[in-house]
């Protein structure tokens, strides 16, 4: 499966956040994922198993806990990807962060009242 094939799945995605959060117990993640998409256990487990088998994370068992990690050998498969495309926002970010520093700047240059 392609990488913009996995990332496609909004599920899949908010697991991904959620790993690169740290590593995650199975319950978890199905928890959260539950609650913000209304899916069944079984339904999060697959796509667990997903994201597993392309290599975006990866699992240890623990007792009888599963804990996942993201693996982010595949994400910069897709930073890679993205590189001729980061011309259309990068000036715009330098351009915004110029003009917050500067608004930072007036604020703390302008007497107190």
């Amino acid at each position: 499966m392609h990488a913009f094939d996995v990332l496609g799945d909004p599920v899949r995605r908010r697991i991904l956040e959620l790993l690169a959060e740290g590593e995650q117990t199975s319950g978890a993640v199905t928890a959260v994922v539950r609650a913000e998409f209304g899916i069944s256990q079984p339904a999060v487990s697959q796509h667990l198993k997903v994201l597993r088998e392309n290599g975006f994370a990866t699992v240890r068992a623990e007792g009888t806990r599963r804990l996942y990690e993201v693996r982010h050998e595949p994400l910069q498969d897709v930073d890679a990807w993205l590189t001729p495309f980061r011309r259309y926002w990068t000036p715009r970010l330098a351009a915004l962060a110029t003009e917050i520093a500067r608004g930072k700047r007036g604020r703390r240059d302008q007497p107190e009242e």
